[in-house]
């Protein structure tokens, strides 16, 4: 779901601004005094799941409300090369000023989502589900996440107001798991939940002895992954499990035979290339 307009506005205003500097030296040079109405195509150069139009349509939108932006692919849709996949109509010098910074946008939202989905269809007929992490582009965040629920994943937390994880440094710094979690419930809002990473069976019973929520087995081998989960399993069936690290799309169902509920990777957003997109002025 796409942020409302109150926060996607500032974001996009704000990458105008830095695109447009002065003014477009260029455009504003070959329209001035002359307002003039044309169309535009968009075109996929590179086949891929296209994400980020609604994103693309507001840049122009803030440039000029009269604008229209009309996709011809849905939103998440697979697309092969050369399909046009938006067409717009509006003032001229509009439609130049905004290419760069929308076409941008969605490029690096349709490459997210591309890379998202190879991810997902390896365990698309098991239980697990693919979750994304904080380890995005800061000021893209809020989009970078978007385009990865684009691509069929979940989205963890956005923030570190938005759940409690406790990190081997917080129990490292706290001296204990033990401890760490009783710290965090005596100040915890509700109603927060806890997760715990862990490393090595002993962390995860000691996690399961404090009755967290949610454990995370991280870079763990098959084998000990595949006992944790049995552990977990046979202490509290309710207890949630989170695989995490090096997680790659060779390894990524083999992880998820072993039964865990969700498996969070970067990979998705922090090695995914841009999605080839031009605009032809028609």
């Amino acid at each position: 779901m796409l942020p409302p307009l109150l926060v996607l506005d500032p974001l996009l205003e704000n990458w105008l601004r830095e695109d447009l500097g002065r003014g477009d030296r260029t455009t504003q040079a070959i329209f001035f005094g002359h307002a003039k109405i044309g169309q535009a195509t968009w075109i996929a150069k590179e086949a891929g799941v296209i994400a980020g139009l609604p994103v693309a349509e507001r840049v122009f939108q803030l440039l000029n409300p009269t604008i229209h932006f009309t996709p011809t692919v849905a939103e998440g849709e697979f697309c092969p090369k050369s399909k046009v996949i938006a067409e717009i109509e509006g003032s001229l010098d509009a439609l130049l000023i905004g290419e760069r910074v929308a076409l941008n946008l969605a490029m690096r939202l349709s490459g997210i989502a591309s890379a998202t989905r190879q991810y997902v269809e390896k365990i698309a007929d098991l239980s697990t589900r693919l979750v994304d992490t904080r380890k995005t582009t800061p000021g893209l965040r809020i989009l970078e996440k978007y385009a990865s629920g684009i691509g069929g994943a979940i989205n963890h937390r956005l923030g570190l107001d938005d759940a409690i994880m406790i990190k081997d440094n917080h129990i490292q710094a706290a001296g204990s798991i033990e401890e760490a979690v009783r710290r965090v419930r005596q100040n915890m809002p509700y109603p927060l939940t806890i997760e715990v990473e862990t490393s090595q069976l002993e962390e995860v019973n000691q996690a399961l002895q404090q009755q967290v929520e949610i454990i995370m087995l991280d870079n763990m081998d098959l084998e000990m992954m595949q006992t944790a989960v049995e552990m977990i399993r046979n202490f509290n069936s309710k207890t949630k499990i989170e695989a995490s690290g090096n997680i790659t799309l060779d390894r990524i169902r083999n992880v998820a035979e072993t039964g865990v509920d969700y498996i969070s990777t970067s990979a998705p957003i922090t090695r995914s290339t841009w999605l080839d997109i031009s605009m032809r002025i028609d």
